[in-house]
């Protein structure tokens, strides 16, 4: 009977170690673990009310991703956003996401542009507001990444899909809008909007060259302001 039991206890593991892995990165990604926090084993468990077995394979797994990275003697600590790795990412955004917004041109249709519509006017709204409200600034992140998101879902080419999504999350974006100004914010929205316009014009060529701006000018800003690096500390 207890050889019978195992498959069942190595699923609801997984489960278990797969919400643990999205609670600790949707942590990152909004700001709660800062770079060089440490991730504690026991703390997270006796928060989320699990076992320690799923939280240790969730943070090898977010080791294993970029997310945490692992110090000997001290534990998993957030990962640092350094500029080789800003130049790293940007460089490969750089080559594939004006691929998928030229792919984006020949597939996208009326629903997937009114979607992309409305994210785009929610940030410029938002935008209006962060001088007076700075903690705008995080719902237009959140925006920004499901804007970016949803534009690379509609070039419809699964694999190079999968390579962005890997590629953006390494680069933690949601956590790097304090570095834009306004003036930044509004150069940003402002080539949301003409990428729009390139893909309800069907022109390939535009689309490419505003992303190319766009991620050109984002570059800028993640490579000047890479995190401080600190010693480890227990």
């Amino acid at each position: 009977m207890a050889n019978a039991k195992r498959p069942h206890l190595t699923s609801v593991t997984r489960t278990a170690a797969a919400q643990v892995h999205e609670a600790i990165k949707q942590r990152i990604l909004d700001g709660y673990y800062q770079s060089h926090d440490y991730v504690r084993e026991t703390s997270i468990a006796r928060e989320l009310n699990v076992s320690r077995t799923p939280v240790r394979e969730a943070l090898r797994e977010l080791v294993s991703e970029g997310w945490l990275e692992a110090i000997p003697h001290h534990g998993a600590r957030v990962a640092a956003w350094t500029e080789k790795d800003a130049h790293e990412v940007f460089e490969l955004r750089l080559v594939l996401e004006p691929m998928a917004v030229n792919q984006a041109c020949q597939h996208i249709d009326h629903r997937q542009l009114t979607a992309l519509d409305g994210l785009a006017t929610r940030m410029e709204r938002l935008t209006e507001q962060v001088e007076r409200h700075p903690q705008a600034r995080n719902e237009i992140a959140n925006l920004n990444h499901e804007f970016h998101r949803q534009l690379v879902q509609a070039c419809h080419n699964q694999r190079l899909i999968s390579v962005l999504d890997s590629v953006v999350r390494t680069s933690v974006i949601r956590r790097n809008f304090t570095n834009y100004n306004i003036t930044h914010l509004q150069r940003s929205m402002h080539h949301h909007r003409e990428i729009l316009q390139a893909l309800e014009a069907n022109s390939p060529s535009w689309a490419e060259n505003v992303m190319r701006s766009h991620l050109l000018a984002a570059r800028d800003l993640h490579t000047r302001f890479p995190d401080t690096i600190s010693p480890p500390t227990d």
